[in-house]
Parts: structure tokens; C-alpha cells; sequence
């Protein structure tokens, strides 16, 4: 009886498993293979382009490419701070630094490409929300920390790259395994957790939580991206069925914000730039924006 029981709940996750599995795996495998290509072909091209705002001498209005350049770079945190470790020993400002590495943790082209899966507004949604929370960040340190030294960079230095065959198609297909295997099993565990969430959640009690009470909503999605949040494309199938339950997009919006922010990983290395001060600063910044931005998103 109990053995019966275990095969039919099984063959129902797995149900959800296939379907889900079949809806988003293209977006995965593409985001794979694009941010592979940018990694390889086009990483030291969109970091010289930081070098070149701040010969530019664009003022604050610089910090607007730097938040974009952070979007376009494909590294993670802990690739991303060597890099600005370098920028600032040449004489890179602080509030540029502040809206690359901002923008940096929140978005990447391959989790940009991910996002695609929870339709265009979404995608949208995840983009400008990032662009504008590393603008925000650029200009908080700006206005806020004129005169002092926002960032500690010390014992920090840029790695040497692992894209180093000879042969430029090795040299892809390396990368697009690593990526595989840092994404590949968070990704399965995703749409598992998706599975699990379709069978046994119901969506009426859901809707008391998420749909019913946006307000409430919003700061429960604010405050569980902090602990659930292990990579982001291991998120997108529980945001997609999220969403399909009745999730309003704010609340969505402001879960993609603090969940990639307070990641365990990236605040492990934040905390060593950042100092307990700034650190403590940091987690502010990122609840109140993701508030405030989910808010004005289920305004629209």
C-alpha cells in the first residue's frame, strides 16, 4: 500500500517535472551558450569600456554605462571584484565602481537570457529593475560618500583567465562546460522544487500569502529571496510557477532584486570590500529598493 502510494506521487512529480523541464530548458541551454560566447569572445572588450568612461570624464552621468556594463559583464561576484579591484588601483571612482558591481551581482546576459522563460514584461521587469538599483547604488555613494572610500580593495588583485586554449573552439566549449556544471544541478533542483511546490502547495493558500494582501506579498517575497536565493537560474522555474499562481510582479521584482544581493556567496565577498559599516549600509539599500521598486511595478 505505502510502496503504491510512493509510485503514484512519484509519477506526479514527474509529471510536473517533464512539462516544466520542457518549458524553460531551451532559455537555459541558450543562456549557456551566450553567455559562453561573451565570456570568451567579448569579457575583456566590455571591461575596457569602464576604462573608457572614466577617461571620458563623464561625470555622474557615467555611472549610467557603468550600471550597464555591469548587466553585460558575464563574470559572478567573486570575478567581478578583482576586476573592480583593478579598475580602482587605476584611479576608478567609487560611485562607478558602485553601479558596475551592483549591477553585476543582480544580472548577467546568460540569467538575463534565463528570464526569458517568465514572458517579456518579466524580463523587462528583471532588467530595468537592475539597471536603475545599480544607478541608485552609484548615486547613493556619490552623493553620500563624497569624501571618503567607500570600497576596501586590498589583498584583492584580477585573476588570471581560465580561457586560455589555443583553439577558440575548445576554448567555448570549456567554458560552456563549466557553466553546465555550476548551473546544471541548481537548475535541476529548480524545476524539482517547482514540481514539489505544483503537487503539494495549494494554490488557495498561496493566494492568502501572495495574492490576496499584495502589500504583505511584497515584503514576503523581499525577505524570502534572502535565504532561498542559491542561483538564479535555479530560481526561474519557481518564479515562473510563482507567477502562474497569482504572484503579482512587484512582489516578483522585488524577490529577483534580494535574492541575487543577499546571496550567501556574494555577501561573503561584499563584506570583505565593504567593511561592517558600509555592509550594514548595503542590506539597507537593497531591502528599501526592492520595496519600492516592487511597489511601484504592481502600481504599473
Amino acid at each position: 500500500m505505502i510502496w503504491d502510494v510512493i509510485q503514484r506521487e512519484a509519477i506526479y512529480l514527474w509529471y510536473y517535472f517533464e512539462v516544466q523541464l520542457r518549458q524553460i530548458v531551451f532559455y537555459w541551454a541558450l543562456g549557456i551558450v551566450i553567455g559562453s560566447v561573451i565570456s570568451v569572445f567579448g569579457k575583456q572588450k566590455i571591461h575596457s569600456l569602464m576604462t573608457v568612461i572614466q577617461d571620458k570624464k563623464l561625470g555622474v552621468f557615467g555611472i549610467i554605462p557603468a550600471s550597464l556594463i555591469g548587466i553585460a559583464s558575464p563574470l559572478c561576484m567573486y570575478g567581478t571584484i578583482p576586476i573592480a579591484a583593478s579598475f580602482s588601483q587605476k584611479g576608478m571612482r567609487d560611485d562607478y565602481l558602485a553601479a558596475f558591481m551592483m549591477s553585476s551581482v543582480l544580472l548577467n546576459p546568460q540569467l538575463l537570457i534565463y528570464s526569458a522563460a517568465l514572458g517579456n514584461f518579466a524580463l523587462c521587469v528583471r532588467f530595468v529593475s537592475c539597471f536603475l538599483c545599480g544607478t541608485a547604488a552609484g548615486l547613493v555613494v556619490r552623493f553620500c560618500f563624497k569624501d571618503k572610500h567607500f570600497f576596501n580593495f586590498d589583498g584583492f588583485s584580477e585573476r588570471a583567465s581560465r580561457d586560455t586554449d589555443p583553439n577558440l573552439f575548445m576554448r567555448l566549449l570549456k567554458n560552456i562546460g563549466r557553466n553546465i556544471k555550476a548551473t546544471g544541478l541548481w537548475f535541476l533542483l529548480g524545476i524539482f522544487l517547482s514540481a514539489v511546490f505544483q503537487r503539494y502547495v495549494p494554490s488557495d493558500a498561496f493566494a492568502k500569502l501572495f495574492v490576496n494582501n499584495k502589500g504583505f506579498g511584497l515584503l514576503m517575497a523581499a525577505t524570502i529571496g534572502v535565504p532561498l536565493y542559491a542561483c538564479g537560474g535555479g530560481t526561474i522555474p519557481l518564479l515562473q510557477q510563482w507567477l502562474a499562481d497569482g504572484m503579482s510582479m512587484g512582489s516578483a521584482s522585488a524577490f529577483m532584486i534580494t535574492g541575487p544581493a543577499t546571496k550567501i556567496t556574494n555577501l561573503g565577498a561584499l563584506k570583505i570590500v565593504l567593511g561592517i559599516k558600509h555592509f550594514a549600509f548595503y542590506i539597507v539599500f537593497v531591502m528599501v529598493f526592492a520595496l519600492v521598486s516592487g511597489f511601484i511595478v504592481n502600481l504599473i
